[in-house]
């Protein structure tokens, strides 16, 4: 065998069990490791009524980010907002539990199981389910499954771009018309057919839209820039980092460290952050995530444009270069 062709063959052997590794690591460590993490929760009631409550929230250390309001209206508000994931309010008849299954149903679930354990003994607690989760995907199953097939979609895109040799202006109206696509088909799946998304239904397709699109035009530009292995570096952020580190299935608060936070800088995890708050809340808490979308988009376009404007001047370069010398006949 050929010394090439054995080297291609060892680095085939080593290197898919790296990215077996990889990939296990990156699935399984967060959701192995699932717990809250200055998880947002308010307390509501009378500051002297409600402090012992708080006290024996933070008593878990790192657990949860307690947040104080007067009354259950302003908890109620907060929730609504996302500014927390629930409530407890403090009552004469004991507490009271805010919760909001849309946000999340592991959180809620949580929520429930950490108060309930805080009650007096044989003292019943009341859940509210403020924003409750639609009743076509109770359990948020259909929500956290669609994240994968958008990172796919913007993937396919980028690639696609790339093999195809679209430079430019053509890459980047390939890469909108099929995000715009794709979008459109996903909220016609999600909201018209599943029941999954109950909010306003072209904001939804524009948020699926622009996560598709903030996954495939920084892949298909590093591509353009860096060749296969910007293709390769694109799929290791979107795919082996950006989907088990966005915490749809959960909440970026209860993936381990540094995995939450940066899940979200990422477009997998922002782009499902901004599609639960259109969807669910009204847009509630959707202008960080769209920030971070439309950041990405941006920084690929631009990528494209720039190495269209680098291939040029390589080709002017190279006619612009003297002829080689013919060869001497031989005598």
């Amino acid at each position: 065998m050929p010394a090439t062709a054995t080297r291609k063959t060892l680095a085939v052997m080593v290197l898919i069990p790296v990215v077996v590794a990889l990939a296990l690591s990156a699935f399984a460590w967060p959701a192995a490791r699932i717990a809250p993490r200055d998880l947002p929760i308010g307390v509501a009631g009378p500051a002297t009524a409600a402090a012992p409550v708080e006290q024996r929230l933070t008593q878990h250390e790192g657990a949860f980010e307690v947040h104080h309001y007067d009354t259950e209206a302003a908890a109620r508000a907060a929730i609504e907002d996302r500014v927390v994931y629930g409530a407890v309010v403090v009552t004469p008849r004991g507490p009271e539990l805010l919760t909001a299954s849309a946000a999340s149903p592991v959180v809620a679930g949580l929520l429930r199981e950490a108060v309930a354990a805080q009650a007096p003994a044989g003292t019943p607690v009341k859940v509210t389910d403020v924003v409750p989760a639609p009743a076509g995907d109770p359990r948020g199953s259909a929500f956290g499954s669609s994240l994968f097939p958008l990172i796919l979609a913007g993937a396919a895109s980028g690639i696609l771009v790339t093999v195809l040799g679209l430079r430019r202006g053509r890459a980047a109206l390939a890469l909108t018309g099929a995000a715009a696509l794709a979008g459109i088909v996903g909220t016609t799946l999600g909201h018209s057919w599943l029941g999954a998304l109950t909010g306003d239904w072209w904001t939804e397709a524009g948020v699926l839209a622009l996560t598709v699109l903030a996954i495939g035009a920084p892949l298909a530009g590093l591509g353009a820039l860096l060749g296969r292995p910007g293709l390769g570096l694109g799929a290791l952020l979107m795919i082996l980092i950006g989907n088990p580190f966005s915490g749809v299935a959960s909440a970026p608060e209860l993936l381990p460290a540094p995995a939450g936070v940066l899940g979200q800088w990422l477009p997998p995890g922002a782009g499902g952050s901004a599609l639960r708050s259109v969807a669910f809340f009204d847009g509630g808490g959707a202008g960080g995530p769209l920030l971070v979308l439309g950041v990405w988009a941006i920084a690929g376009v631009a990528a494209l444009l720039l190495a269209g404007r680098r291939e040029p001047a390589a080709d002017a370069q190279a006619s612009a270069a003297p002829p080689a010398p013919a060869p001497s006949p031989v005598a």
